[in-house]
């Protein structure tokens, strides 16, 4: 009878488990460098983020995330307050400027590199 409730409560373990709300968002952040890569992917997870991977090229991340945990937007305000600008997240001007010089990049929403 033991190993009934058991085995019932292990099934209930692993179900809930099983349908947690898993999310893929991807998300405008500006960047210039493989440096911004490692700090704008770091933000990410510290912001609740399971996995993060940021593309130079398009300034595209796609982030993973737990729904019942945390969101996009929480994620963008991670990235945001160590500098970098997001589609719905502008870093404050204070903390952009702290950012090495070769990874201010324009802020001009075109998110063109600084030559």
């Amino acid at each position: 009878m033991k190993a009934k409730y058991f085995f019932l409560i292990v099934i209930s373990f692993c179900s809930a488990t099983l349908f947690a709300q898993t999310k893929t968002d991807t998300v405008k952040v500006w960047g210039n460098c493989d440096d911004c890569k490692d700090r704008i992917e770091k933000a990410a997870k510290k912001g609740g983020a399971v996995s993060a991977d940021w593309n130079l090229d398009n300034y595209m991340l796609v982030i993973n995330y737990n729904a019942d945990k945390t969101s996009a937007l929480d994620i963008e305000k991670s990235i945001a307050a160590i500098g970098y600008d997001t589609q719905d997240v502008k870093a404050d001007d204070a903390v952009y400027k702290k950012l090495p010089e070769c990874c201010q990049y324009k802020r001009d929403g075109e998110g063109t590199k600084q030559e």
